[in-house]
């Protein structure tokens, strides 16, 4: 058996046995999330969870900041910050500014390979994020929301991470990079799913984590897949014989305004926002 192989059918193996190690929530992520679940929690109380972490603090400030909160006066303080996105956002914006902490490895080469996973997952966010809020603007009445966007946007592609740390003890894997990308195509979903179900996350997550990637997987509501599945075609991301033809099913589908969008100046400018909340 070939070591690929091999690979395969031990990740395959691990998952069937429910043995394979999925990634914790970062510990700050799983704070805020524990304190936005209080009914008695106050603002003031949120922030100061918040910033007991230098850099999601940061992070939460320029959030607050940005084009994509709508507000053009700044924030300075978290206190501010906190207080501008809100309780109801805080808990998942606050979760998807800390998943950047999971794409770390002391492995030269699965660093590598991890910094690729997530530049990929920023292009789609942003994409995904800037689609939601043209949606939302046409679509005031929807259930779907921006903080939820943020944060699936940022966990879609979740399931890498254990394939990737199982490779770390196959080195010899990485001499041929197609195969890993097929592991990935072919596992990355189910892997994905179980962490949405082990963190607790949503259906709506599980459902992000488990079939952005599968074609068979066909929606007939309009629900997040099909942003992340929009920008991850716009990015090449998700590769497609014809792109036009791709994104225009979602222009039918009432997901897009027109695939003319994406190249409109109003988006552009909207895009660059979001992707400054990353930057």
């Amino acid at each position: 058996m070939s070591t690929e192989n091999a690979l395969l059918t031990i990740l395959v193996d691990k998952i069937n046995n429910d043995t394979l190690v999925l990634p914790t929530l970062p510990e700050v992520a799983v704070r805020v999330r524990q304190a936005a679940d209080d009914p008695e929690v106050n603002l003031l109380q949120m922030a100061d969870v918040i910033s007991h972490d230098p850099a999601l603090a940061a992070r939460m400030i320029k959030v607050a900041n940005s084009g994509f909160m709508g507000r053009s006066i700044k924030v300075n303080t978290l206190n501010q910050a906190v207080t501008r996105i809100g309780l109801r956002q805080i808990k998942n914006i606050a979760t998807a500014m800390a998943m950047e902490q999971l794409f770390v490895s002391n492995n030269k080469l699965i660093k590598t390979y991890m910094d690729k996973a997530w530049q990929k997952t920023l292009k789609v966010a942003c994409q995904a994020i800037s689609t939601m809020e043209f949606y939302l603007r046409l679509n005031k009445h929807t259930s779907l929301n921006k903080d939820t966007i943020t944060l699936a946007s940022l966990v879609f592609n979740i399931g890498v991470l254990p394939i990737l740390t199982e490779a770390e003890k196959h080195p010899e894997v990485f001499a041929n990079p197609s195969f890993l990308a097929h592991a990935i195509q072919k596992l990355a979903g189910r892997i994905g799913g179980a962490i949405m179900r082990e963190w607790g996350f949503t259906d709506d997550f599980v459902e992000v984590a488990e079939s952005w990637a599968n074609p068979n997987y066909k929606p007939e509501h309009v629900c997040y897949v099909d942003f992340i599945r929009a920008g991850a075609i716009v990015e090449g991301i998700l590769q497609v014989s014809d792109k036009a033809a791709a994104l225009g099913v979602y222009e039918e589908k009432g997901v897009l305004r027109s695939i003319d969008m994406f190249t409109d100046d109003a988006y552009l400018d909207l895009l660059t926002d979001v992707k400054s909340m990353f930057s």
